[in-house]
């Protein structure tokens, strides 16, 4: 095992999915932090997206081993030795003209996939899972103001199938991989936490990468699409609920250090608000793109609905990023325009 600098052992991670959005940048803390970290790929050797984790070898000692979500055994090398798991990685195929087979079942087999490497490694201390507040808050629309959504709520799984619109196989595969992941750490002694984060901002180090950032972008890269998702996630949820993406990675991390047990799901939202509040707020932070707060005209003042963070808070978790101008710091254009989402 690996030696930090101050003779002690030095812990290790493994995080999967490394060329993703949420995991390039939970990688670069854990190795700022002095962890060794393992992370997972499909394909090692696509530079296009793995780049930066190369780049990222420079911070401490991190290895890349190749994985698939759909191979049983495929992540026993990556979990061998580690003493915290952070399941990152999910299949994300929201095209497919089959969403049971295409998205569901392999969310819930490659997170099942994952925790029996965690068995087998049998060094585990805690497994945290990267769930989605999709798991939460969708559901038959929910009337009138001021509703309060916690840990406690789940999202509607028989609505969602009966409906079949959108991309509601998306919250299904969230809640049942949930569920699955429960059950199994139960049966087999892991202690297990689940993290349901909101919309994430943020720069990361994967710039190869499908995000929301695109989404919560929008009033200012002016992209209709994206602009009508973004108007989509407030009509169905009754807000537009954000996080910032080193927030979510430190509460990830203060979850799996806390020696007091740390168990069940924990909501990741540090501020609800509309798409017009927003898109106001973005449009006079940076003048220099086109103000398309006409588009926003018919949004609400204030969220129908918030997320509750009040869990993660009441066990010691502080946020660093509480206000939109904290969230939407200039590291967010920067990335902006790393993705080609902004111009220079």
């Amino acid at each position: 095992m690996a030696a930090a600098g101050d003779g002690s052992r030095r812990k290790t991670a493994c995080v999967t999915g490394g060329n993703g959005y949420i995991a390039s940048a939970l990688v670069k803390m854990l190795l700022e932090k002095g962890y060794a970290v393992k992370t997972t790929v499909r394909n090692p050797d696509d530079m296009e997206k793995n780049s930066h984790l190369k780049d990222l070898q420079a911070l401490g000692p991190l290895e890349v081993f190749r994985a698939d979500l759909q191979e049983e055994g495929s992540f026993d090398d990556a979990v061998a030795g580690c003493d915290y798991v952070f399941l990152v990685a999910a299949p994300v195929n929201l095209k497919t003209e089959n969403p049971e087979k295409d998205m569901v079942e392999p969310a819930v087999g490659g997170t099942l996939n994952v925790m029996r490497s965690c068995v087998r490694a049998g060094t585990v201390k805690r497994v945290v899972l990267t769930s989605s507040v999709a798991s939460v808050s969708a559901r038959p629309l929910l009337q009138g103001d001021g509703h309060v959504l916690d840990e406690e709520s789940w999202s509607d799984v028989d609505f969602l199938r009966a409906k079949a619109t959108g991309h509601w196989a998306y919250p299904v595969s969230k809640v049942l991989l949930e569920k699955a992941a429960s059950a199994f750490a139960q049966e087999s002694g892991i202690s297990l936490v689940t993290v349901c984060p909101v919309v994430v901002v943020g720069a990361a180090p994967a710039v190869k990468v499908h995000t929301s950032v695109p989404d919560v972008l929008s009033p200012l890269s002016g992209d209709e699409a994206k602009i009508r998702i973004l108007q989509q996630i407030e009509t169905v949820s009754g807000s537009i609920s954000l996080v910032h993406v080193d927030d979510l990675c430190r509460a990830e991390v203060f979850l799996a250090e806390k020696e007091a047990p740390a168990a069940g799901r924990y909501i990741c939202c540090s501020l609800s608000t509309t798409a017009g509040v927003l898109t106001s707020f973005l449009s006079v932070k940076y003048p220099q793109y086109k103000d398309r707060t006409d588009r926003f005209s018919g949004s609400p003042e204030k969220p129908r609905v918030r997320m509750s963070s009040a869990k993660l808070v009441a066990e010691g978790f502080e946020y660093k990023y509480k206000t939109l101008d904290e969230i939407y710091d200039d590291d967010v254009v920067e990335y902006g325009r790393a993705l080609g989402i902004l111009p220079y």
